[in-house]
Parts: structure tokens; sequence; C-alpha cells
């Protein structure tokens, strides 16, 4: 495992996806941003749901998923509805 799986709600195989698509550090991760690392990984893994866009969120923000801020979720609900597959 690399330093993106030592990050809150990254797993083995987020980690993987952020590779692929070349988010390789927690830096490029923070400067690409949830919505566009999710972009990216939805183009190589179209079953990416809105579970994965909060768990990036949180991983920014170094926190569970199930906590980020009630307005937040609901910014990134949305981006995701008008994103999905």
């Amino acid at each position: 495992m690399g330093q993106l799986a030592n990050l809150p709600n990254i797993g083995k195989v987020v980690e993987g996806q952020l590779n692929q698509v070349g988010i390789d550090t927690t830096e490029q991760h923070v400067q690409t941003g949830a919505e566009s690392a999710w972009l990216k990984i939805q183009s190589i893994d179209s079953s990416a749901c809105i579970h994965r866009l909060l768990a990036l969120e949180g991983a920014i923000r170094g926190i569970k998923k199930t906590d980020i801020p009630t307005e937040r979720k609901a910014e990134l609900k949305d981006f995701y509805n008008l994103h999905k597959l």
C-alpha cells in the first residue's frame, strides 16, 4: 500500500484507482479535489458511486465519510446526480 491508503476511507482498491488516474500522493489528491478525482475514477470505472465520492471528500478532510458536514454532503449528492452514468 502507498501513501493514499493511509487516508480515511481509502483502501487498496480506491488507492489503485487514484494511482491509475495519476493521483499518487495526498497532496495531489487535495489539489485535485473530490469531484475531479471522482470524475477521473468514473472514466475508468463506471460503477463509481456516491459512496466513493464521499470517501474521496472524507479523505481530503481527514475524516470518515459519515462525518462530512450535511451541507457538503448535499453538494456532493447534487454533483453526483448531475454526473452519474
